[in-house]
């Protein structure tokens, strides 16, 4: 198999990272990282660290996971937090670096419930609100809505995934000159 590197996976929570990326790592016969869950190996649940610690430890220390994880990792298809292209810049002192690598991957995809904005909110709302750890209904929006420009304006690929997960993983697969009738098609 040709060495890939990391496949990495950003965007908002309930975007499909996990699900996708799991399917990706199989058709590709890579391992699949998922960053919340090197996460809660090292220091428990998400959920319960953040109400110990706070959401800027919680952030500094996710970095540190991360950066931990690239340098005992090779190959493989890399689930990044929903927050973690969201975090401030002092957050931890490799925390640029590390956007900057992430955003300038040929291989990184920022994945959405949809392109629409409004329906990227709802489908994202009503993704979360399955997950035991979810906020109300209106923190899901605030926060999503908070983060849809940012993940859109990154310089990434982007793919919704409002279709089925074995489409989407054709979709990023489908080479460059043929993506973007694929990729940025999500009505259908």
């Amino acid at each position: 198999m040709v060495p890939v590197g990391f496949i990495r996976l950003i965007g908002p929570g309930g975007a499909g990272k996990t699900t996708v990326g799991r399917a990706l790592a199989n058709r590709l016969r890579l391992p699949f990282i998922d960053l919340d869950q090197q996460f809660t190996r090292r220091f428990g649940g998400i959920s319960d660290y953040l109400a110990a610690h706070g959401y800027a430890l919680y952030a500094q220390n996710n970095v540190q996971v991360y950066l931990d994880t690239l340098r005992s990792s090779s190959d493989a298809v890399f689930a990044l937090s929903s927050g973690f292209m969201t975090y401030g810049d002092e957050i931890h002192p490799g925390y640029l670096l590390a956007c900057r690598e992430i955003v300038t991957s040929q291989t990184t995809v920022a994945l959405f419930p949809s392109f629409d904005f409004e329906t990227c909110v709802k489908e994202t709302v009503r993704r979360q609100l399955l997950r035991p750890f979810s906020r109300s209904p209106e923190r899901e929006k605030q926060v999503i809505r908070s983060r849809f420009d940012l993940y859109w304006k990154l310089p990434t690929k982007k793919c919704a995934t409002t279709k089925s997960v074995d489409a989407v993983v054709e979709a990023m697969l489908t080479p460059p000159h043929a993506r973007q009738s694929v990729m940025l098609n999500d009505a259908g």
